[in-house]
């Protein structure tokens, strides 16, 4: 039987005790494939040995019923979304609360807490029994007592009140985000914005709410609303460029969209992975980008053979502080001194991109990152020598998102450009899409 063929109308409290007193003692558990996939998924993620996204579409889940795929699929994402809030919930009914734990035992601990307070229509004694059983196949046999106790307290316990008024640490931790880095939304863009993007990232995120169908727009990726938007800001920067480079290109999605906008113009795909730009050309291929050429290429080192270009879209590898809906264990792994490492590597490549620019040429500049040293601070540090000179213009967003708008019937209003002549989306402030920042240049003599 399935996972999900458990399913039933949630019992009560007394419910769910009850059948667990009567199992006690009795046969063991049987680990659902959904939970048992679910756990190794987070085991690696715990590890640094792999991404979600790419372990949730990888060997674990293959041959699972879709049902199965589904509910390994929404325990993992949301155990990682929420892991700091069910860590707050859990961590005090230990004996030792601040005592370490196996990796094993607190996987289980936050799945079962997960199911427990978060997956409304999962019996409770589905959740406990196998959460209490995963710690023994780990392994940890010794746990399996401990991870017993700790969730039918969890599940007996009641559910903390609101307060009047959070401090940005309490929000933080009731919204699953680590509290520095709540501290910086709330200093960058204001308290009521950083607790909507909290609560932003805590939803399964959407795919083309935005943008309103066109007759062709089955020919267009299925792609989020942020990375969709610098695309089309993209295309519609230098509508008859005539050669086009995008020079981080994988995984492809805003690659289509520009030759799906540009289909006279000669298209370049670079990517320094020789791995994502295999994914990247298969994409291509599957979904209608066949004429594009792709080629294996360090955008700092692009050969001179390649030549300048009309049209360079420069979407960097960044934080992806704007992404957190869709991948939540960035949370976890993040340092603030990892914006300045991003920062050095992203000036590299918008210096090095900008040289290849045409002359009346346009480049765009995005990340998904919502931290100033990633976009205004790489754009002042990068173009500080170059404006003075009058050797590069910064073009005004405004004009080409009005553009847009008109096209897609006024889709676009509740867009914020928040910086200026900049592009800035905040996930949960207005827009239902992840963060992107964007910023257009043109080459002038």
């Amino acid at each position: 039987m399935s996972a999900l063929a458990e399913w039933r109308p949630k019992e009560s409290k007394r419910e769910g005790m009850a059948r667990l007193r009567a199992n006690e003692g009795g046969a063991k558990t049987k680990v659902s494939a959904a939970r048992s996939a679910a756990f190794e998924i987070l085991m690696l993620v715990g590890a640094g040995r792999g991404h979600s996204d790419e372990l949730l579409h990888g060997r674990h889940l293959r041959g699972l019923a879709p049902a199965d795929r589904n509910l390994a699929t929404a325990l993992v994402l949301g155990v990682l979304r929420w892991q700091i809030a069910l860590d707050a919930r859990v961590r005090p009914l230990l004996q030792k609360p601040n005592a370490a734990l196996a990796a094993p035992v607190e996987i289980a601990l936050r799945m079962g807490a997960f199911q427990l307070l978060h997956m409304d229509r999962i019996p409770a004694h589905a959740a406990l029994s196998e959460s209490v059983e995963l710690t023994r196949e780990a392994g940890e046999p010794h746990a399996a007592g401990m991870v017993n106790a700790v969730l039918r307290k969890l599940s007996t316990a009641p559910k903390p009140g609101q307060k009047l008024h959070e401090t940005t640490a309490a929000f933080a931790e009731r919204l699953g985000h680590p509290a520095w880095l709540v501290e910086r939304w709330v200093s960058a863009y204001g308290r009521a914005a950083a607790l909507a993007i909290c609560k932003a990232d805590q939803r399964e995120p959407a795919c083309g709410a935005l943008f309103a169908p066109e007759a062709d727009e089955a020919a267009m990726p299925l792609m989020d609303d942020g990375s969709r938007l610098v695309a089309e800001l993209a295309a519609a920067s230098a509508p008859d460029a005539k050669r086009v480079w995008d020079c981080c290109a994988a995984p492809g999605g805003k690659t289509l969209v520009l030759a799906r906008r540009l289909p006279e113009a000669e298209l370049l795909a670079t990517d320094a992975s020789a791995r994502r730009l295999t994914a990247l050309a298969e994409r291509l291929e599957r979904e209608g980008g066949g004429r594009v050429k792709t080629a294996e290429e360090d955008a700092v080192a692009l050969p001179e053979e390649h030549g300048e270009f009309d049209l360079i879209l420069c979407d960097v590898p960044c934080s992806g502080t704007g992404t957190l809906a869709r991948n939540p264990e960035i949370r976890h792994r993040l340092e603030a001194a990892e914006f300045a490492r991003q920062a050095k590597r992203q000036r590299e490549i918008l210096s090095a991109a900008f040289g290849r620019l045409a002359m009346g040429g346009r480049l765009v500049y995005s990340t998904c990152s919502l931290e100033r040293e990633e976009n205004e601070g790489v754009i002042e540090a990068t173009f500080a020598g170059w404006t003075k000179s009058s050797r590069v213009r910064r073009v005004d967003v405004g004009g080409i998102l009005q553009t847009m708008a008109e096209r897609f019937q006024n889709a676009m209003d509740g867009v914020a450009i928040t910086s200026g002549e900049y592009l800035r989306t905040l996930p949960g402030n207005g827009f239902d899409g992840d963060g992107f920042f964007a910023a257009v240049f043109e080459r002038v003599k």
